[in-house]
């Protein structure tokens, strides 16, 4: 399916937002997630379904200033 993330797209398979973290390698920590602009906790990642179309934004914590 045709999703997109941080405003690319994206041809995935993942079914789940966990499965979608996992399929683009993303850290255990230090990372956020929003589907159409609502924030999903991480505790809640292997319940959320992803859709034809979703709007995934993905946000790094990053050290410095």
């Amino acid at each position: 399916m045709n999703i997109t993330v941080n405003n690319k797209p994206v041809a995935t398979e993942a079914a789940t937002l966990l499965a979608l973290s996992e399929e683009l390698a993303l850290p255990e920590k230090g990372v956020a997630v929003a589907i159409s602009n609502q924030m999903i906790p991480r505790a809640e990642w292997a319940d959320t379904k992803i859709a034809e179309g979703t709007s995934v934004i993905i946000i790094k914590a990053a050290c410095g200033g």
